[in-house]
């Protein structure tokens, strides 16, 4: 089991394009493990959407950031929103999960290259990782949920 029986929320946002629904839906209808009520909301991505996100975080435990590593051209954008996110009072409590996805496609970031890119080694007050992945085939997905779980319980998932 993930999450034990406490109800957690986490809030998934990034870019268009980036991959959240494919992940929403690889995590859902993927392999079944027992769940407890975790609520999640797919924010959607394009720039005008972006400003409503806050809507969304009071009583958030985890922000998963679905990043397309293949958008080169749009890397600050994402880094401006992660950072704008992380000022937010309601989020002070929230460990933060980049899925940097499309790792399958030719010319995509390294995992090391995104933390420089976003400056995600200056984040001082949330814990983070990142996490490489393949959302169309659900590749490591699991793994990421795994470590929230583990960040936000204090102990490793059975």
């Amino acid at each position: 089991m993930l999450f034990p029986a406490k109800e957690y929320k986490i809030v998934v946002v990034g870019l268009d394009n980036a991959g959240k629904t494919t992940t929403l839906y690889k995590l859902h209808l993927g392999e079944v493990v027992t769940t407890h009520p975790t609520i999640v909301w797919d924010i959607g991505g394009q720039e005008r959407l972006t400003t409503s996100w806050e809507t969304y975080y009071r009583g958030t435990n985890a922000i998963i950031v679905v990043i397309d590593i293949t958008d080169r051209a749009r890397i600050s954008i994402i880094k401006e929103e992660l950072f704008r996110l992380l000022g937010h009072d309601e989020l002070q409590q929230a460990v933060v999960l980049v899925f940097a996805n499309k790792q399958d496609m030719k010319d995509a970031m390294t995992p090391a290259e995104i933390t420089y890119t976003l400056s995600l080694h200056i984040i001082k007050n949330h814990d983070w990782h990142i996490h490489a992945c393949c959302v169309l085939i659900g590749e490591d997905l699991y793994d990421g949920l795994r470590w929230i779980a583990q960040q936000v319980t204090g102990k490793a998932p059975s």
